[in-house]
Formats: structure tokens, sequence, C-alpha cells
């Protein structure tokens, strides 16, 4: 690790620590050209996942993209940031835990509706409008009744439900 002291390749680690997450390795080093200490995170380089677009265009997942859709989906919201971010992770992980490589857009919306509708139903809806494109009050009447009618039948004891 070169030194962002004096620029030497010759350092030790002193000491090593898991970092927030468990997922980063911080290691305090020492330069051993000038003795002055510094920190360093290390990580897994993940497997680059491609997300295949409506139009069959294919890009990189984005995890600061997806994190900005669910800021903008919980805006004014009292959601814990914490929460969002495990949030993003746990997809994110899940995503990387598959076997295919490649994922649409439209399983990955299905993935976040799925998780959000249980953290927040305006937020839940909110990210429905724009994820599957609402054109008019009608469909989100109709987004709405679905809601309800999922919360009634929740609500049900199994009896009710034959």
């Amino acid at each position: 690790m070169k030194c962002p002291h004096c620029g030497s390749l010759d350092d030790k680690v002193v000491n090593s620590r898991l970092g927030p997450g468990g997922e980063m390795i911080r290691r305090r080093r020492e330069c051993l050209g000038c003795g002055q200490r510094f920190t360093t995170m290390e990580g897994l380089e993940g497997v680059s996942l491609k997300v295949i677009k409506r139009d069959g265009r294919r890009e990189d997942f984005d995890l600061q993209k997806l994190r900005r859709g669910l800021d903008i989906a919980c805006r004014k919201r009292n959601i814990e940031t914490s929460l969002l971010d495990r949030l993003a992770a746990e997809i994110q992980t899940a995503l990387q835990n598959r076997l295919d490589k490649e994922i649409s857009s439209q399983e990955v919306g299905e993935m976040v509706l799925r998780r959000l509708r249980e953290i927040d139903e305006v937020a839940y809806v909110r990210f429905a409008s724009v994820y599957r494109k609402f054109r008019d009050l009608s469909e989100f009447e109709h987004e709405l009744e679905a809601l309800k009618g999922a919360a009634n039948n929740a609500e049900a004891t199994p009896e009710e439900l034959r």
C-alpha cells in the first residue's frame, strides 16, 4: 500500500478490524519509510450486475441510483435513512446472490415495491406511480384499491377468507 505521506510502498499492518456492517476490513498501517500511520478500508470487489432496461439496453446496476429512487419515494415520510440504506443493500445482496448476473429492470422494481409496501404505503404508491408509469387518476385508484384489498385480507381471519 502506498503511504499517503511519503509515497513509500513498504508498510506493516498494525491493527485490523471489521468495518461498519461487517463488509469491509479497516486496517491501521504504519509506513516503514517515514513511520507515519494511516488507515485503509478493504472490501470485496463485486461481480458486475447488469440491468436490462425496458428498451433492451443493458447498464451496470447502480446502488446509488436505487437509493435515490428510494429517497424520492420516501421524501417527507418518517422513515429513517438507515432503514433505506439497509433496504438498498439487501436488494443489492439479493441480486448479487443470484446465479444470473443479468436482471430486468422490472424485476428490480418489483423487489423494491414488495419491500416498500411493508415499510410505508405512501412511499409504495409513490414508487409504483413512477415505476409503473401511471398515466391518470384511475391507475392510482386501481393501485390504492389493490393495496386496501391486501390490507383487508391480511386483517381477516383464515375462516373469513374461505
